[in-house]
């Protein structure tokens, strides 16, 4: 399905990784094993699925990226967009910051418009997510790439997370905290495109926060707490191209 819109990006940044902060120790982000056929000890890829529980064609993307979810080097990250809520199902799941986040990416990546199912891996490039056999190979390739993204931290007490130092993109990056439901949630789809489906997400989106700049010195910023039974991803992802340089989830 297509509709207009805009798209948001990720990168890796090079540079010599150390902690930040002073007083409480810091606890390590937790560690994501390689995918299966990644080069060395590759930082996790980042994809992020726009989706929408009227989308008839979303079906397959959303079996997809719940596989993809399995492997400890993926983060995989589940937004519900609203723009087709006018077809006869309000999507649950949906906020117009998410819509925003994809119009952004379309921006950054040069797109026409904006369509679900559409996958965004790292935020260097897009697809539909619809094959899962192309889906798994291009999140192989990204995986491959030689990177070396900034060192992130979670304070022991929760509600403060550290950027390390590392060589900043053009123009500087920002720090998001992405907090999200893990595993799959099923939603009973009444009327619309998908009526009579019982419709699986995985990892679905709660909220987007900016902490702040990073401008590849150490920094700290205040974490937002996830409520019971949810979890926050950080993300470090250049402004102007929107691609993901870091990112880590929180024990």
């Amino acid at each position: 399905m297509k509709a207009a819109g805009w798209v948001i990006a990720g990168t890796v940044i090079a540079g010599v990784l150390v902690s930040v902060g002073a007083s409480a120790q810091p606890m390590r982000a937790r560690p994501v094993a390689p995918l299966r056929h990644a080069v060395g000890n590759a930082p996790p890829v980042v994809i992020e699925l726009f989706t929408a529980q009227g989308c008839g064609g979303c079906l397959d993307a959303n079996a997809a990226v719940e596989r993809a979810a399995n492997d400890r080097g993926v983060i995989a990250l589940t937004y519900g967009v609203d723009y087709w809520d006018y077809l006869g199902w309000t999507d649950t799941f949906a906020q117009p910051k998410f819509s925003e986040r994809q119009r952004a990416y379309r921006s950054a990546l040069r797109l026409r418009g904006v369509s679900t199912p559409e996958v965004v891996i790292d935020g260097r490039r897009q697809m539909s997510g619809a094959h899962a056999a192309q889906l798994e190979a291009a999140i192989v390739e990204e995986a491959g790439r030689l990177n070396w993204p900034p060192q992130i931290e979670f304070r022991e007490t929760g509600d403060r997370v550290g950027v390390g130092s590392g060589r900043a993109p053009v123009g500087g990056a920002e720090v998001i905290a992405v907090t999200y439901t893990p595993g799959p949630q099923v939603v009973q789809v009444r009327t619309g495109e998908n009526q009579g489906q019982a419709v699986r997400h995985i990892n679905v989106v709660r909220d987007i926060k900016r902490l702040g700049d990073w401008r590849g010195r150490p920094v700290l910023f205040p974490l937002p707490r996830a409520a019971e039974g949810q979890a926050v991803v950080v993300l470090v992802q250049a402004k102007s191209d929107r691609q993901i340089i870091g990112a880590a989830t929180q024990d």
